[in-house]
């Protein structure tokens, strides 16, 4: 049955009501230095996070990395009311990618030249082996973000390389704009990417000839091949727009039972990596308890 107009007119104002207090709160977890963590200023329930190194393109730091991992860690555990984030970056573009200029991410990781050749080589070697742990705390820095019990939407604009698709691959969502550019940089470098892109974006569009070339080569992708392969799901009109697009998605899932979409996301999270059948024991556990 439809609302007199009175009881509608209540209903929307204590809506707009409670959207105001809560984008006007300050967000308990925005104490990080390269993070933007608020209450959404138009959605009630939503936290945006903002990836907050314009200048550098938002590339990661180990700074930032710790953060990302910490933040996704604690949203929509501590109270906080999150049903669902918002991820975007500030400035010209989404994610430069891994910030080459730290000396925290290779530190005692190039040989000692001053050293003979065979001490230098086992040096090598033992700081090799060495660098596993900070590449494990990496990974599951972006893992948070796929752990994260409320969806991610990830906006994205600009260039979107290298760990900035490591990251997005975690997202659960991702909408783009029609500038944005994507690389899977790593191989170009000298590197395997090791943090998570490898084993998540087959995953999410496939194991074809075209991923296998994009992995190889390292060459940019655009907006268009990202909705083509379905790593995104849809492109905004223009970049001002992009998260306007991202609202209306968002708008839409917190629209239903946050308990509902919490065990939508966890069952499809455990049934991409089991078999259908223990998807489904899976699903009928959780829906049972």
């Amino acid at each position: 049955a439809h609302l007199p107009v009175c009881q509608r007119t209540y209903c929307t104002e204590r809506h707009q009501s409670s959207v105001i207090m809560e984008s006007s709160k300050k967000h308990p977890l925005d104490t990080f230095t390269h993070l933007s963590i608020t209450y959404h200023e138009s959605l009630p329930h939503v936290t945006h996070i903002k990836l907050n190194r314009p200048r550098k393109r938002n590339a990661i730091n180990a700074l930032m990395w710790r953060e990302i991992g910490e933040a996704f860690r604690q949203i929509g555990t501590i109270g906080d009311g999150t049903r669902c984030v918002l991820l975007s970056g500030s400035g010209k573009g989404f994610c430069g990618g891994i910030d080459i200029t730290d000396e925290k991410f290779f530190s005692g990781i190039s040989p000692d030249s001053s050293s003979d050749d065979e001490e230098s080589s086992i040096d090598m070697a033992r700081k090799a082996l060495a660098f596993k742990p900070q590449i494990t705390e990496m990974q599951a820095a972006f893992t948070a973000l796929e752990e994260c019990p409320v969806p991610v939407v990830a906006a994205i604009h600009g260039a979107c390389v290298g760990a900035g698709i490591d990251m997005t691959c975690c997202a659960d969502v991702r909408i783009c704009s029609p500038n944005t550019v994507f690389s899977i940089r790593e191989a170009r470098l000298g590197l395997a990417a090791d943090v998570g892109t490898l084993q998540r974006f087959p995953k999410l569009v496939g194991f074809g000839s075209r991923v296998r070339e994009l992995c190889f080569t390292g060459e940019d992708f655009s907006s268009e091949d990202a909705l083509n392969i379905g790593f995104a799901s849809r492109i905004s009109k223009s970049e001002s727009q992009l998260l306007g697009e991202a609202n209306q998605i968002i708008s839409k899932i917190i629209a239903n039972s946050p308990v509902a979409v919490t065990v939508t996301k966890s069952s499809l999270n455990y049934s991409r990596d089991h078999t259908v059948r223990e998807g489904l024991d899976h699903v009928a556990l959780t829906n049972s308890a």
